[in-house]
């Protein structure tokens, strides 16, 4: 099979908005997101506990919840993507060690495991996530007193 040179950009510029989407996160730049989702994206972050909704309640969710954890770090490996003209889908594997805090002080590092699914649109200014939906995988090491920060 033979990829065409808009096929190879194409992947490459998806690939580097998923890596700009993990930095955002874990330097909990906020505003950074405003370059990889568009302003009326469908995020759904329900299946390990967290929320769902469009992207300016999702981006208020993730700067109120992430500065709880002392240290997050996104790892995306096997990303498969379906590239059609100007849209595509993707799911990508996420490992995600994060530090979180314990009521009786320190912090542990739990595990999390899990698949981003994507649909994305090219626009005049790149590639944009329109849709992401996680799906579980694994959790390990967890504290039992763990409560979720949705609220």
């Amino acid at each position: 099979m033979t990829i065409s040179i808009q096929e190879i950009s194409d992947r490459i510029e998806i690939n580097n908005l998923l890596i700009d989407y993990c930095s955002a996160i874990d330097s909990h730049d906020w505003n950074a997101l405003d370059g990889i989702f568009l302003p009326e994206a469908f995020i759904d972050y329900t299946a390990l506990g967290g929320v769902k909704g469009d992207f300016a309640a999702i981006k208020e969710y993730l700067s109120r919840v992430l500065p709880f954890f002392p240290s997050t770090q996104h790892l995306i490996a096997n990303s498969r993507l379906w590239i059609d003209g100007d849209t595509a889908r993707g799911r990508t594997m996420c490992h995600n060690p994060m530090e979180m805090p314990l009521k009786a002080g320190g912090s542990q590092v739990a595990f999390y495991g899990l698949w981003y699914v994507d649909e994305l649109v090219r626009t005049a200014n790149g590639w944009r996530i329109s849709k992401r939906v996680e799906e579980p995988g694994y959790m390990y090491n967890v504290p039992a007193e763990f409560q979720s920060f949705d609220s």
